[in-house]
Parts: C-alpha cells; sequence; structure tokens
C-alpha cells in the first residue's frame, strides 16, 4: 500500500474524505487543506479520474529531518532520483510549508531542484531542465517543523482545471468548489436543478456531470502519472473504457442556468459543448426578476456577487431583496442555496436560512445559505 495525500480547499477536508472513501480509499485521515489516504496504483488513477473535489494527488516518497538548508538538500540528495527522472525529462518543484530556517518556500524550492540537478550531473554527466508549465516530473515538499515530507504530483496541473473550460467568465467558480457545493446540498439527479446566475456554466455543467456519472477527468489532456516511469497504460486505458461505459446517456430531470448578459451565456453554451452537454443543459438570457420556476420543486443554486472581487455595487442590497422576495414568491417547494462572502448582503435577503455551511471561494470565507421555500 502506497501513502497518498490530496489537496483540497480549506473546509473541505470532511466532504473530500468522503468521495475519496467511496472511491476506495483505504486509511483515510484529514488534515488542513488535505487528505491521507493509502491505496494501490489503481486507486491512484481511479481518483484522479473520478474525484471531482480535490486539487492535487500526490504520491508521498519519504520523509526526512530537515531543521535547515543543508539538511534539506542532504535529505533530497538521498533518493535515487534516476526512479523518477532522466536527463531528458522536465522538472518543477513545489514548495509549501516553512520553518524558522526555511522560510521562504521559492528557496526552498530552489534547494530542492539544485540537489536533483547535482545528482544528475554525477550520475549522467547532465541534468534536466525545468519546465514550471507542463514539468515530465513535478516535485512537491513539504516543510512543517523539523520534519520535511518529499511528494510526486500524480494530477500534474490542479484537478480543478477539468479541461472544458477554455471560457469562463468574471469571478468563476472552480470546478472543485462546485461540485463540493452540489454534494453540500445533497441534490439528486431526479431533481431539477437551476443556477440563475449562471455565468459561464460552471454550476450546472458540474451537476449534469454527476447526474451523467461523467468522470470528470476524461477531459484532461495529460496527468502526472502518465509520464512516471512506471505509468501502466494498459490499466490507465481500461480504467478510462470503465468510465466511458458507466455514463448514462440522458438526465432524468431538467438541469439549466440563466443570465442577463448574452456574452457570458455564449461562453457557458461553449463550456458544456466541450463536454457533450450541450443537448442536456438548457442556458436562457433572462433577467433574474423574470425567473420562473420550470417545476413544483427542485434545487436552486446560485453564486451572486457580493462585492469581494466584483467590486462594491450600491445596487447589491436590493438585488440581495430581490432574491429573496422571487424564492418566496416563484419558488415555493424548492430548496434555494446561496453562496456569498458578505454576511451584511446576505441579511438583506429576509429569509431565515436552515443550514450555514462554511467553504472558500479562494481565499475568501464564505457561507453556503439554504433556504427551504414551502
Amino acid at each position: 500500500m502506497t501513502q497518498y495525500f490530496a489537496t483540497v480547499a480549506r473546509g473541505l477536508e470532511d466532504l473530500a474524505a468522503q468521495e475519496l472513501e467511496s472511491l476506495g480509499a483505504q486509511h483515510v485521515s484529514t488534515t488542513f487543506a488535505g487528505v491521507g489516504f493509502e491505496g494501490d496504483r489503481s486507486l491512484l488513477y481511479r481518483i484522479n479520474l473520478w474525484a471531482r473535489l480535490p486539487f492535487r494527488i500526490l504520491m508521498q516518497l519519504t520523509t526526512f529531518s530537515c531543521a535547515n538548508d543543508k539538511a534539506l538538500y542532504r535529505g533530497i540528495q538521498s533518493i535515487d532520483w534516476s526512479q523518477y527522472l532522466t536527463p531528458e525529462q522536465t522538472l518543477a518543484v513545489r514548495a509549501t510549508g516553512k520553518n524558522p530556517q526555511l522560510n521562504h518556500t521559492h528557496f526552498s524550492a530552489l534547494q530542492v531542484k539544485n540537489a536533483i540537478v547535482d545528482q544528475q550531473r554525477q550520475t549522467f554527466g547532465e541534468r534536466s531542465s525545468v519546465d514550471l508549465e507542463n514539468p515530465d516530473l513535478a516535485v512537491n515538499i513539504h516543510i512543517q517543523g523539523s520534519r520535511c515530507t518529499v511528494s510526486l504530483d500524480s494530477s500534474g496541473g490542479s484537478l480543478h482545471r477539468r479541461g472544458y473550460r477554455p471560457a469562463v467568465g468574471a469571478a468563476p467558480l472552480k470546478e472543485t468548489l462546485a461540485a463540493a457545493l452540489i454534494q453540500l446540498s445533497d441534490w439528486t439527479p431526479d431533481l431539477p436543478f437551476l443556477d440563475p446566475l449562471c455565468g459561464s456554466g460552471t454550476l450546472p455543467i458540474e451537476a449534469a456531470l454527476r447526474g451523467l456519472n461523467i468522470a470528470p477527468g476524461l477531459f484532461r489532456d495529460r496527468f502526472g502519472f502518465e509520464f512516471w516511469h512506471d505509468f501502466d497504460v494498459e490499466l490507465w486505458d481500461q480504467l478510462q473504457q470503465e468510465a466511458e461505459e458507466q455514463e448514462l446517456s440522458d438526465l432524468p430531470n431538467f438541469i439549466g442556468g440563466s443570465d442577463r448578459d448574452p456574452e457570458v451565456l455564449d461562453q457557458a453554451r461553449h463550456n458544456a459543448y466541450s463536454c457533450g452537454l450541450s443537448e442536456q443543459i438548457v442556458f436562457q438570457q433572462r433577467e433574474f426578476a423574470d425567473l420562473e420556476a420550470p417545476a413544483d420543486s427542485g434545487v436552486l443554486m446560485c453564486n451572486p456577487p457580493y462585492g469581494d472581487r466584483l467590486g462594491r455595487d450600491q445596487d447589491l442590497a436590493a438585488f440581495y431583496k430581490l432574491m429573496g422576495d422571487m424564492f418566496k414568491q416563484r419558488f415555493k417547494g424548492w430548496t434555494a442555496f446561496v453562496l456569498t462572502g458578505n454576511l451584511e448582503l446576505a441579511k438583506c435577503i429576509g429569509l431565515r436560512p436552515s443550514r450555514r455551511f462554511v467553504v472558500y471561494n479562494g481565499t475568501i470565507e464564505c457561507r453556503l445559505l439554504k433556504y427551504e421555500m414551502y
């Protein structure tokens, strides 16, 4: 069994742990912004393919005592990097964490890079080039106290970049956060789903992917593990084929989004097209005040502007009041969820939430507010 670590958004650790367990992870434990677990190579591939909440899946190589830069250099050189990297392959190093002697992540990453390429020169007489964008091998180190943990990034780029969304509107939700909000809502595909402020369509698209049982990793061009020396192409092909065979052909109920901006709706339609959902999601240009419920019951979820990213707007308080009025008047029988980073604006909705979930949209502490409309 190999030790793995999934990096996740702050506040979503328990939710991500549940997802990883459902995919077969063993000995799961949560920590700040991450989930540790164990499994085999098949599990590593499967989680990269299927998990909707993590950013990266790291495979742990070793830990060692690391009080200062010299100890860091020695510890990295104690690893036989020829098992993982040849001079023809490119390299990137990402460092997180710190201690009193290693308190700058850029410096720590540079020390690690130097230790690796110095070993390569001694072994091969040549060294790998650095590629920060698309490296063949991404090394991750995390320094906590006097210990350093060294891992390989099996995901490559962050898993929130599904690969279907080249077009984004202003202040878009990360796909991983959108998936987490949907999971928190307890929405099931037999219920209608509507985002009346859909922007570039992330929430309806993530709902449709879940509703059709489509693995989000199928849209990505590459994963980090595909460039590892022990990459099992047959196993990977098999897992992708199995994922494609498990897809459903049609959604059991309505999933849609609306927005007042025709240009941002074009982006949403383009993103839906990129993952084969053009015929599954209904996008409409509509003012919020003209909104009508598409069914007698369902889940409404939206991420209205809350000032911190899109700029303060004198009309935001009035808009939040409008949301509350619309929920009461036109969405009886529905459950509404509003993500906001501005609790003062949230009061303008004028309704008492039945639940509040703390989540982070980037660095902004937000609340996902649940309103049950009887």
